[in-house]
């Protein structure tokens, strides 16, 4: 099969051919129809997370947002079959540990990162491991490319407003960074009734931003003061805040922009230049009894109700894919992540034969 692979740090990706992938006797194989691009990928091709023990081998085939048909399975898959068309979270879990029991595999104590420390959907094919614990069907209507973006950076969103933010109908709402996991929090804030203030640095995404529901932008890179600007928009500061980008001024803005008892929900992971170490101020946090919680994908037993927001149209994960490329074009999408020129929207490799942008 056809596959693009990283080979080097920061290098071209290999489009190679490697052999197909075989079922493990609990997984399956899926031909892969839609694999979105992901910022995370754009890490893992930088070499980052070290710190975290995260630096993928190499080589490895990046693509942790995707959707497959069901071409083999398994003679231990009981609920799986050929012909079923699933996605995946790309935090992959054993379905038997602790916390898989208690409804939060998205931290499942054997967990493997899809594209990370196995094989990703850069692939016209891909094995997916505890096939009957992992693979989420995909709602009847909804196209491969529009269910990509629920692999990860939708189903991360939608963890991180309505599981640790916990918004409410009428909560004020920030959410600094709006790529592809900014601009799904955006969305579903929005669409629970949240009043949503967008942050970023580039008038584009902002747009997009208000598109996807945004009631107010606030453009950080001609604003000298974002958490002032922030509370004066939102009565006296958020509710929730939201930082997807993982940057120090993007943390401690949606920290300081927070209301007292607010709560700041952490999403992006940090980059090189921070290694995962970032100071906070404690004393405002003290004293003002904020909450700060990690939110890290989305546990196994939320994507019903996900899914059935998304089938009845109050979701839209497809309003947000702007562009479809072939696999040969995803080095350069990643290559164009380095300077933060890709747009706010998600870019999903669709085909995998060869082909032209669209």
């Amino acid at each position: 099969m056809r596959a693009a692979q990283i080979v080097e740090y920061g290098a071209p990706l290999d489009i190679r051919e490697i052999p197909d992938p075989t079922p493990e006797s609990d997984g399956v194989v899926l031909a892969v129809q839609a694999a979105g691009i992901c910022r995370s990928d754009w890490h893992a091709w930088m070499g980052d997370w070290g710190w975290l023990g995260g630096q993928v081998a190499l080589p490895r085939t990046l693509g942790h947002e995707l959707v497959g048909e069901v071409v083999a399975v398994g003679p231990e898959v009981r609920s799986v079959r050929i012909g079923d068309r699933v996605t995946v979270p790309f935090h992959l879990a054993c379905g038997t540990c602790g916390h898989c029991r208690d409804g939060r595999a998205n931290v499942c104590d054997n967990m493997q990162v899809l594209g990370f420390w196995r094989d990703g959907g850069y692939a016209e094919y891909v094995s997916i491991p505890t096939a009957d614990f992992n693979c989420v069907p995909v709602p009847e209507g909804l196209t491969p490319v529009a269910a990509s973006a629920i692999g990860c950076r939708f189903m991360t969103a939608f963890h991180a407003v309505l599981g640790q933010g916990e918004v409410r109908p009428g909560d004020r709402v920030a959410v600094h960074g709006v790529g592809g996991v900014g601009l799904s929090a955006v969305q579903i804030a929005s669409a629970a009734g949240a009043f949503v203030v967008a942050v970023d640095i580039d008038p584009a995404k902002l747009a997009l931003a208000k598109e996807q529901g945004a009631a107010h932008t606030i453009d950080a890179g001609a604003e000298p003061d974002v958490p002032a600007a922030v509370r004066e928009a939102t009565d006296g500061g958020a509710h929730v805040s939201i930082d997807a980008l993982g940057a120090r001024a993007t943390v401690l803005n949606s920290i300081r922009c927070l209301r007292k008892r607010g709560r700041h929900v952490q999403v992006g992971m940090t980059g090189a230049a921070d290694a995962g170490e970032i100071a906070l101020p404690i004393d405002e946090i003290t004293i003002a009894e904020l909450s700060v919680v990690g939110s890290h994908g989305n546990p196994h037993t939320s994507y019903p109700r996900l899914l059935s927001l998304v089938a009845s149209g109050r979701l839209a994960p497809q309003t947000l894919v702007q562009r479809t490329v072939a696999l040969e074009q995803a080095g350069d999408v990643l290559a164009a992540m380095s300077d933060f020129t890709t747009g706010g929207g998600i870019t999903v490799i669709d085909r995998f034969g060869g082909g032209q942008d669209s």
